[in-house]
Parts: structure tokens; C-alpha cells; sequence
């Protein structure tokens, strides 16, 4: 059975924290690139970045990192995320320890491009509530 990951929008789809035997699977179903938003070292049973872009790279899958810690996203994070959506093939499983700071990067990409409302409504769809985002999202679209 291919896993199945929410999508947020056409070639991007989210995960929890994924594992080395995780990654044929996560192949074979098409994805054609990782960015990994968990900084090293969360938990103890996460396994290193370079061990995961070691493992993905034997299968075709670059991994591209963008740490950040959630309670401090900053505008150099939001940047690398942008590039990493910009610049690597897709399909694209971005991952983290629940899928909730991917899922937030992705609505302060977005912010710049789609109402507020539709970017809460996509992340609901697929089991994240950003709502607590509305006034962040919403500020981001005024200034652009």
C-alpha cells in the first residue's frame, strides 16, 4: 500500500515525522524530492537529517533542510521554504515532527498570493487548524 499524505495544493503534501524505512515507500508513490522542517535533535527517536538525505539521495530524493522551531519562524525561514517549493522537483513531502510547522511555513508562503480564508480552509482539509494564524497571514497579504 503507497503511504497517502494531505496535499495543500498540487505537488505538496505533508507528514509527521518520517523514517529511514519510510523512504522506498515514499518513492514508490511518486514523490520526487523531501524538505525536512525539524530541526536535529527534537527527540530521541528521530532519526539525523544526514541519515535521511543519505537514505533518500540512494533513491533519487534530494532533501532539502529548513529547520525551524516553530514558536520562532523567521523571515529567513519563510525564504527558504519559498525557494525549496520553488526549486525542487515535484511532487514535494515536506515533513516535521506532526506536519503542523510544514503546513505553517506553506500558509506564510502562501500569504503572499492567496486570501487568508483559503489558506485556513486548505490547511483544515487536511487536518491542521491555522486559524490562530489569521491575523500573521492576513498582515503578510496587506503589505505585498
Amino acid at each position: 500500500m503507497s503511504p497517502r499524505f494531505p496535499q495543500l495544493e498540487e505537488g505538496l503534501s505533508v507528514a509527521a515525522q518520517i523514517a529511514l524505512d519510510d523512504l522506498p515507500a515514499i518513492a514508490a508513490a511518486g514523490y520526487r524530492s523531501l524538505i525536512c522542517n525539524r530541526p536535529d535533535g527534537e527527540a530521541e527517536e528521530q532519526p539525523d537529517m544526514d541519515a535521511v538525505a543519505e537514505a533518500a539521495a540512494g533513491l533519487g530524493l534530494p532533501l532539502r533542510r529548513v529547520p525551524v522551531v516553530g514558536s520562532a519562524i523567521s523571515e529567513d525561514d519563510i525564504a527558504a521554504h519559498r525557494a525549496a517549493l520553488a526549486e525542487l522537483p515535484r511532487p514535494i513531502l515536506a515533513y516535521c515532527r506532526s506536519g503542523n510547522r510544514c503546513s505553517v511555513l506553506w500558509a506564510l508562503v502562501r500569504a503572499d498570493s492567496m486570501p487568508a480564508e483559503q489558506i485556513i480552509d486548505t490547511a483544515r482539509g487536511a487536518g491542521y487548524d491555522l486559524s490562530a494564524l489569521r491575523p500573521w497571514l492576513q498582515a503578510r497579504a496587506a503589505s505585498r
